[in-house]
């Protein structure tokens, strides 16, 4: 089957941020900042399913994540010039969990790797400052399984397994205030679509400014419909705050 629209439109994205950063280096006048993070994830999945038919809802408080980790990893990159920029964000999220139901135990893996990538538009006269737009894409690589135990032993156990690689055209624009020397606020708003049926972004940081960086911190919410796959429908919602560093050169 030939690539949908929306993959070849983010492979030709990447390619271009690949050949910016090879080309563009601190000589070039480009502004460079790296920022690990930390976000307390609350998590939500909802899965429906229709033969047999069944809904299961799980929703994890950050408290409780901390409980069912089996690994996390998130990273923010971004190159900036006087007109144009790119940036590449990049979440792994391990999880696992059960869950005692009325006449069954159920047990859930979810392993996540998203990937975001854009160039960046800056119509303003200032860099780090007013309207930001950007286009790319954005990637999800899912691994979910659910397996349901019943507690009658009459019946035999039953699993649901999505594992598939999405692949959306990203767009949005972000605007960043400058309330002082020290402090900055950006708000940042992004929908994507192509193989999932949508997914919406949407955030709100502060930065305080450093001499070799600046502390930034904030709040995220990420929900990401994905299309039906067979007798299944499932969906999953990240949302919670955010702390990292941005490490600028």
């Amino acid at each position: 089957m030939a690539p949908n629209w929306s993959l070849r439109v983010a492979a030709l994205t990447t390619l271009t941020l690949a050949s910016g950063l090879a080309q563009a280096s601190p000589s070039s006048g480009w502004d460079w900042a790296i920022a690990p993070y930390i976000w307390g994830i609350n998590v939500k999945t909802d899965l429906d399913r229709t033969t047999p038919p069944v809904s299961i809802s799980n929703e994890s408080r950050f408290d409780d994540v901390l409980d069912q980790f089996d690994g996390a990893f998130q990273v923010h990159a971004e190159g900036e010039g006087d007109d144009w920029g790119l940036f590449a964000d990049f979440t792994y999220l391990g999880l696992s969990s059960g869950d005692d139901r009325r006449f069954l135990h159920t047990e859930t893996d979810l392993d996540t790797r998203l990937l975001e990538v854009a160039g960046v538009w800056s119509p303003g006269p200032e860099r780090g400052r007013g309207w930001n737009l950007f286009a790319g894409g954005r990637f999800i690589d899912l691994d979910y399984t659910t397996v349901f135990i019943p507690n009658d032993p009459a019946f035999a156990p039953a699993s649901v397994h999505v594992g598939e690689t999405y692949t959306d055209f990203m767009l949005g624009a972000r605007y960043t205030w400058a309330l002082s020397d020290r402090w900055s606020i950006t708000l940042r708003g992004d929908g994507s679509f192509g193989d999932t049926d949508g997914t919406w972004n949407a955030s709100g940081v502060a930065q305080y400014n450093m001499s070799n960086g600046a502390w930034v911190f904030g709040y995220r919410y990420l929900d990401v419909g994905f299309k039906r796959t067979q007798d299944n429908s499932l969906s999953i919602n990240l949302h919670g705050p955010e702390i990292g560093y941005a490490f600028r050169f």
